[in-house]
């Protein structure tokens, strides 16, 4: 798995401007214009473009930092987005972030005039084994930004109209030509007097001050599935925080945190448990309780089970997230031996073990023999 940091060469708690600086000096030395068509150049030039994409958007960047990779491949549904990009998305990210869009007459994607979305939001979400096991839908509480009611979301006052951007006519953007290493290109860039909206708010809203949204509680519904994992996520699509002056909702991201059970071990969606019996039970054989994620389960123990057997209970582990099949329960057995006996349980193990016959030599492979095998010894 590749580190995004050292990719770029910073620490895991540097700022957006140390990240963005890094970026910008790495990708211009190992840009393939610069390096001959070297296929360790090509690898390097992906390696820093996939990093800065990811580090440069604060959901993703936060995602990355509590889980790594897996936090934004979005394994539990929903569409984050990540991938490797090959060299052409790699050029075309390199185009978008450098302003390069018109270079050697390429059209790079243009800013496009009007509102722009709200900005994503994520969610935490704790959840429990047996929620996991079922699934569930959690009412969670939020705050988010919503389209203001007095002036309908456009941010001006009432009676008044936005007026056309007399610095870029309309059009939310603003060129610029310039001249670099690749040569003479045309940079494109956000107009600074409209924030790329094309339109100005000559006499704001007096509620929202011309933001054409406030503040407001939600209560939101999220429906979980069946079999989710520390480190999946969610996307709810245009449920974020509304953009400004009319602009769409953006995303609510929401990642699931499950919980420890200190009654299993999870591999997936096998669960793992295990269970004291006692010397008697191991001989003559039991029905024991075992734990179960919604519940104790049976467990039939044949007479002469030896202490450390797992057993293997078929479905009843977790189900498959957004796939058909369940899990299974393994559960290993361990021979309680007491530590403090009474007169008459004393009693008791001393006649047993006057009759009971010694174990027999072991022909299978120790423990320790196993061990130094593995390790060559």
């Amino acid at each position: 798995m590749a580190d995004f940091y050292a990719a770029l060469g910073v620490e895991r708690g540097a700022s957006d401007d140390d990240i963005k600086n890094a970026y910008r000096r790495l990708a211009t030395r190992y840009h393939p214009d610069k390096n001959g068509g070297s296929k360790e150049a090509e690898e390097k030039f992906k390696e820093i473009i996939e990093a800065y994409d990811v580090l440069r958007d604060p959901q993703k960047r936060a995602a990355y930092d509590r889980y790594g990779e897996a936090g934004i491949r979005g394994a539990g549904g929903g569409g984050a987005g990540f991938h490797h990009v090959d060299l052409s998305e790699a050029l075309n990210i390199f185009m978008r972030d450098f302003g390069l869009g018109d270079i050697f007459g390429q059209g790079g994607s243009r800013q496009q005039a009007g509102p722009r979305s709200g900005a994503d939001v994520k969610v935490d979400l704790a959840l429990t084994l047996p929620e996991v096991a079922t699934g569930v839908t959690k009412m969670v509480k939020i705050k988010l930004l919503d389209p203001c009611e007095r002036c309908g979301g456009s941010g001006a006052e009432s009676g008044t109209r936005p007026k056309r951007c007399a610095t870029c006519n309309g059009a939310g953007e603003v060129r610029r030509a310039q001249r670099s290493f690749f040569g003479q290109f045309v940079s494109v860039a956000p107009c600074p007097a409209c924030s790329g909206e094309g339109v100005v708010i000559a006499s704001p809203c007096k509620s929202c001050r011309g933001e054409g949204r406030q503040r407001g509680d939600h209560t939101i519904p999220i429906d979980v599935p069946a079999g989710v994992a520390t480190g999946q996520y969610m996307n709810l699509r245009g449920a974020g925080n509304a953009g400004a002056r009319g602009g769409p909702r953006g995303d609510i991201l929401v990642l699931f945190d499950v919980k420890e059970d200190e009654r299993f071990e999870r591999d997936g969606e096998d669960l793992y448990a295990e269970v004291l019996i006692s010397f008697p039970q191991a001989v003559k054989g039991a029905d024991v309780e075992v734990p179960g994620i919604l519940g104790p389960l049976s467990l039939r123990v044949p007479a002469g089970t030896q202490s450390g057997h797992v057993f293997q209970l078929r479905g009843r582990g977790l189900p498959r997230v957004n796939a058909s099949g369940v899990g299974d329960m393994h559960v290993r057995v361990q021979v309680w031996t007491p530590t403090e006996l009474s007169p008459d349980e004393s009693s008791a193990v001393d006649a047993l073990a006057a009759v009971l016959a010694p174990p027999p030599e072991r022909r299978e492979k120790g423990f320790w023999q196993k061990m130094k095998e593995a390790l060559g010894a």
